[in-house]
Parts: structure tokens; sequence; C-alpha cells
């Protein structure tokens, strides 16, 4: 079928475009900027705002350019003395939410309503004086909502719903305290920021450490060892917010601006990706030769597994028992590295830096501790990392890059793509051909996994055993997938489930804004380092071979560091 256009005129300037097409739709196309608040692409359309308002020639009053399709021979105007007062009068409303002063919003420089509001600026209730009347929430270790910012734009909720958890919930249709956690004692927060990612005014945030952080990279203690590790996605995402194209690899200057931080050392969660895969390619063909505790998912993810902890704990047995790449990552530096490097453990802090607001809270699950002892110590997200560098005036697009450190920053191919939906999968599924075929496996690319939308299920074949797999994001989807293997149990021997869209690229403590041609961008830059790696196999890669002969081969000591099992969850966030 032949696509249709209507020609329009936005600004004077003439434009054919696609019909069915939003007129905001087709002003972010030409680069015509048209602000705007609760439109999100990812979300229903609600034009509650206003803020898009525009006018359109021959038709009366004001319309909302998120809402309104385009119609042939439109004739629009984005800025009109009209149009001016009513943003006016709309900014002011929203920003007598908000602090006059944003120098400690972590949205700082990036705030839409900072951007779209400044000439508009108004003082019609001091931030204070709301302070006193709407309560702030802190779910866990991992988020906080300050209702005192939110503007009923009901993105949070929605998203909360898409994500099939429903633990915010309008709970009044106008006024005071309108959006709040639920008291519902079958829902909880599973920590995966995505109510973040699409609040479009900062009310929700992670939690934030920058205090506690601050204390080890300023070396207040002297005989304190700073390491910092970073999650295989950061590298092509950080870089948005120094105002680098969506995916721009900026992996050794991430490396840099840290270790001018203060960082003593920089490994690679890449690496523990790597372990990851090996140990999980193991379990998965233990499981497919005795037939037991089929599907397998994986456990990288701790919004995924707190979603089956609380919501499906029937299911929790199928849990892959490999812990996750940075908690791996991390129990091998205050271990093998501290032996190795002569340092001892209780002197090492470790601070990771994830995509992922839910991994503030898989680092103070105690039974991920190795005696008595914590793999990581603080996580802070890319948009927190950024804002300290911001702070201390690092800028990555200028400081002269730096290699990771030996031996911990050393990954393959297959460990960077764990920051993709699919990696994950397809890392495994490169292992597991190695060893069916001995070393000598013919694929590299399993494009079968690769970029899904909701579930794709797949058979492979590899060395004459058939795998069935499912690989599935964000967390609503995975919720159909549940539901039918809870029917057909034997439907899959793997599957593989990221809570946030498109996976860790598209996580709560990513840059905002984000969307799906940006989450793209990201995902094809990781495939790309990938693609241009010598060594593309977990198990081909020297430190895990070397760590695995040594270290690891005591299988007390590998038990300790790379497996843990899971148990059923209670509501933990009570308001």
């Amino acid at each position: 079928m032949s696509e249709s256009f209507v020609n329009i005129t936005i600004d004077g300037k003439k434009i054919k475009a696609k019909a069915g097409q939003t007129i905001l739709e087709i002003a972010k196309e030409h680069k015509i900027e048209i602000p705007f608040l609760c439109f999100h692409p990812d979300l229903d359309v609600k034009a509650n705002c206003r803020v898009c308002v525009v006018e359109i020639k021959g038709k009366k009053g004001q319309h909302t350019a998120c809402s309104t399709q385009a119609e042939e021979g439109m004739e629009i105007t984005t800025r009109s003395e009209n149009i001016e007062r009513s943003r006016k009068t709309n900014l002011e409303l929203i920003f007598a939410h908000h602090k006059e002063e944003c120098d400690d919003c972590i949205l700082y420089g990036k705030c839409p309503l900072l951007k779209y509001g400044a000439e508009y600026k108004a003082n019609i209730m001091q931030y204070k004086d709301r302070k006193r009347l709407y309560p702030s929430y802190q779910f866990g270790p991992s988020i906080y909502f300050d209702t005192a910012k939110c503007i009923d734009c009901k993105n949070c909720v929605e998203m909360c719903d898409k994500q099939e958890v429903g633990f915010l919930e309008i709970v009044k249709e106008k006024g005071f305290n309108q959006t709040l956690p639920t008291k519902d004692p079958n829902k909880d927060c599973i920590y995966c920021g995505q109510c973040i990612t699409h609040c479009p005014v900062g009310a929700l945030e992670a939690v934030s450490e920058f205090e506690a952080v601050k204390e080890p990279f300023h070396k207040k203690k002297s005989n304190q060892i700073v390491v910092a590790m970073i999650a295989p996605s950061i590298r092509v995402t950080i870089g948005e917010e120094f105002d680098m194209p969506y995916g721009s690899i900026a992996t050794e200057q991430v490396v840099a601006g840290l270790k001018k931080m203060g960082a003593d050392y920089v490994f690679d969660v890449s690496l523990g990706a790597d372990f990851v895969t090996v140990a999980e390619a193991n379990e998965l063909l233990e499981r497919v030769e005795s037939g037991e505790k089929l599907p397998m998912f994986n456990s990288c993810c701790p919004a995924w597994v707190k979603y089956v902890e609380f919501f499906y704990p029937q299911l929790i047995g199928h849990l892959t028992t490999v812990r996750s790449p940075q908690i791996v990552l991390g129990g091998l530096i205050k271990t093998y590295w501290a032996k190795k490097a002569n340092f001892n453990p209780e002197n090492i802090t470790v601070v990771s830096i994830m995509p992922c607001t839910a991994k503030k809270y898989e680092i103070k699950r105690k039974e991920l501790e190795i005696d008595g002892i914590k793999p990581i110590d603080y996580v802070m997200t890319v948009r927190e990392l950024a804002f300290l560098f911001k702070k201390g005036k690092i800028d990555l697009k200028a400081i002269p890059a730096e290699k990771m450190d030996n031996p911990l920053g050393v990954h393959s191919g297959a460990g960077v793509i764990f920051g993709a939906s699919g990696g994950v999968t397809e890392a495994t599924l490169r292992t597991i051909c190695d060893k069916l075929t001995g070393n000598h496996c013919p694929v590299i690319k399993f494009e079968q996994v690769r970029d899904i939308a909701g579930a794709k299920e797949t058979t492979i074949e590899l060395g004459g055993k058939k795998l069935k797999i499912c690989v599935v994001n964000p967390m609503g989807e995975a919720k159909k997938v549940l539901d039918k293997i809870a029917a057909n149990p034997g439907l899959y021997d793997y599957v593989e489930v990221m809570a946030c869209p498109g996976g860790c690229i598209g996580g709560g403590g990513e840059p905002m804004p984000v969307d799906e041609t940006i989450r793209q961008a990201r995902r094809a830059a990781l495939y790309d380092i990938d693609d241009k790696k010598e060594i593309r196999m977990a198990d081909q890669n020297p430190v895990v071979q070397e760590v695995l002969q040594t270290f690891l081969s005591d299988k007390e000591i590998e038990h300790k560091l790379m497996h843990t099992t899971y148990s059923r969850k209670t509501k933990e966030n009570e308001f």
C-alpha cells in the first residue's frame, strides 16, 4: 500500500508530511521547535500541559500540537502574541511547583522548564511553601518522588501501568496529592525507574548519593583505594549529557573523567558480563540435559528479578543462580584482584556507574554479600555521574582519553552487548556454540534475538541441540510471556527479560530525553563496538580463562562469587 502525504505550512515553511502525523511530530522532524512537557512518544497523548499550543489559520482558538493531526492545506503558526501569552500563563502555574534555584537538580541545564520557561519565570508560590503542603516519598534505596514538583501529567502512572506494576496511581481526580504510591499490598515498586525517564519536570529522580560518594573520591582516608567500574551501556549514552550525538562512544573519556575525579582504577563491567556468560551457558546446558527448571531465566536485571520474586514467586526457581555482572565484578575486585594487587578488601571502595536505578537496590541485598563484604559500595546513575563531571568542570568532549586498567578492564564483544535487549542471550549462545563445537563456532551473530520490540521467539540449533528462546522487553510485555509459561512450562528453554525498553540502554538512570530513535542509536553503537572487537566470545577472553583456571577453580570460592538463590519478596514500600 502506497503511503499518503499532506501538504502543510508551519511558520511559513512549506512541508510535505506523512498523513496521520501530528503537528508536533512533523515539527520535530523538521527541527521546528514547539515547546512541550507532557508529551512523550512512548505514551498516550494527553494534551493537558497545553505548553505546545499553536494557531491554525481558519480555525478558532488554539490547538495542542501534540494531539492535532495535520490536514491538507493547514497553515500553522507556532509563535504569536496570543500563543506566548497562553504559554506564559501555563508555565507560570507550572513554575509555581518548582524551586527558583536549580543548581542542585540532576536535570540542571536540561530541564524543559528551565529551557522553555526562563523568559516567563514568575514567583507565584515559593517551592519551600509548597513543601509544607506536599509530601515526598522514597521508594527503597532507588527512587525519590517530590510531589511538590508534580504537574499532574500522569506520565509516571501510565508508564507504571505499562510496566504491569501499578505502584503509582491516581487517588483523586483533581487537586491536592493526585499521584501517590498505592496502598494495595499486592503491588510494589520494582525500581525500574521508567517513571523517572518519562517525567518531564524532575519530580521523580534516582536517590542521590553525591555527598557519600564524594568522600572516597576525595581520599579522606589515606589507605583508601577507589575503584570505579562502568556498565556496558554507559559508554554509548553519557555523551548525550555533553551534547555529543546519540550513540557516541565515550569509553576512554569516561575513564579519564573518573580518574580526574579521584578514582585510582577504572574497570569494565563488560568483563563481569563475560564471566556471567560462561556461567550461564554452563547452567543452561546442565538444565537442558536434565530437563529440570526449564525455562531458565536470566538474572542480570534486578528490577526483573524483584518482579518475579514479588509477582510470580512460583517461578523463582527458574531464575539462573548466576549473579549479575556488576555483583560478579565487584566480588572479583574485592577478592581476586585485592589478593593479586596486595590490597586489603576493607580498604577498597567500589563505585559502580550504572544505567539503572534498580542497581541501587541490588547492592543492598544481603544474600549477595561475600562473607559479610558488600561487592559494591555505591551505585551512581549515568545522570548522576554527568552531574558530578559538570560540577567538576570535566567536559567529555575535551578531556584526553585514557584506557581501562588491567586486568579487569579487558572484555569481549559479547560482554559489551549486554547493554542491549537480546545481548545476554546472544552472548550465551556464542559460548554454548563454542562449547558444543569445540571452540569452532561458525556463528558469531545471532540476528534472531536482536532489536526486539515486545517478545521475540525463535528456535536455534547448535551442535545438534535445539534451544527454544524468548527475548522480551520491557516489563509489561514480559508479563504476557510469564502467563504463557505458567500455563505451558515447556514452551521455552531460555528466557531473557529486561525491565526497561530496549534493555539497559533505556534504563531509569540513562540520559533524558529518550525515545525509540535514541534507543536505537545507542543499541547500534554497542553492536558496532562488538563488531570491531578482536575477541567476541566470552569464553575466549584471556582474563576469564585465567581466573576460571586459577582463582575460581576452587568450587567453594566460585559458588560464593558467582551464584546465589532468590526468595519470595513481601511488599517493601509502605506509606
